[in-house]
């Protein structure tokens, strides 16, 4: 049976408008009310910015062989066991008969500030698959095949995101890959090393400015952690699960 993508560039177009309209409305309200956060963090604290996404990965599960599943995204249903701590709340959890399916993160990175909210994302990203894997490992999760993991990044398309990036490493060469790379292409590498090592079943990073409000727009910056490969993988996944 053919996988069903639900259309999901149509879809992703709404997530993204919806992004930034959620960030501009919290602003907004945080202003008028004179609670203003420094910085970006007032489109942060509001809250459901990442939620047209939740949405299009809601449409997948259904669409494609689980309609009964349980999608949580909801915090008190949130928390899977770790391995290195007692506990990890995630974004997005499906459940289906009691077996984990799938556990997807939705982060974003607005600017202007870029190089250490790049390294905190980072580290996030890697240490919270590899305690999701040794709790698996371990049995946390019962006997159970391995769910589909992912990682999805929205990150600003800005000057500040697309500038090269010089890097001082006064001991040992970097890799080459990151030199003079943007902080934009340090996320497409970060997502593909994410999948190669096994860390992420999937990782995407959609680069998208802020005049996107209107029309949704985002570019991808390599197939490998483009959005289709990330639905079509979640879709494989639950077909197969389906099948099962």
């Amino acid at each position: 049976m053919a996988l069903n993508l639900c259309n999901y560039e149509h879809t992703a177009r709404g997530a993204i408008k919806a992004f930034w309209q959620t960030r501009e409305d919290a602003r907004r309200k945080q202003a008028t009310a004179g609670k203003s956060d420094q910085g970006e963090r007032a489109g942060v604290t509001g809250g459901k910015n990442m939620d047209g996404f939740v949405d299009l990965v809601t449409e997948l599960v259904k669409a494609n062989g689980l309609p009964n599943a349980q999608i949580h995204h909801q915090r008190a249903m949130l928390t899977l066991p770790g391995y290195f701590r007692p506990t990890k709340l995630w974004d997005l959890l499906v459940i289906h008969q009691g077996r984990l399916v799938a556990a997807v993160e939705f982060k974003s990175h607005v600017g202007p500030s870029f190089g250490n909210n790049f390294n905190n994302r980072a580290e996030e990203a890697i240490g919270t698959s590899h305690d999701l894997w040794t709790a698996y490992r371990e049995g946390a999760l019962g006997q159970q095949e391995r769910p589909f993991v992912g990682w999805l990044m929205v990150v600003e398309d800005a000057p500040g995101s697309q500038t090269t990036v010089r890097e001082s490493s006064p001991h040992f060469p970097v890799f080459p890959e990151f030199a003079g790379a943007s902080y934009l292409q340090r996320y497409d590498i970060l997502c593909q090393r994410l999948v190669r090592e096994q860390l992420y079943t999937s990782a995407a990073v959609l680069a998208t400015p802020r005049l996107a409000v209107t029309d949704g727009h985002y570019a991808e910056l390599s197939a490998m952690t483009g959005l289709r490969s990330f639905v079509a993988s979640l879709a494989g996944h639950i077909a197969t699960c389906a099948a099962l």
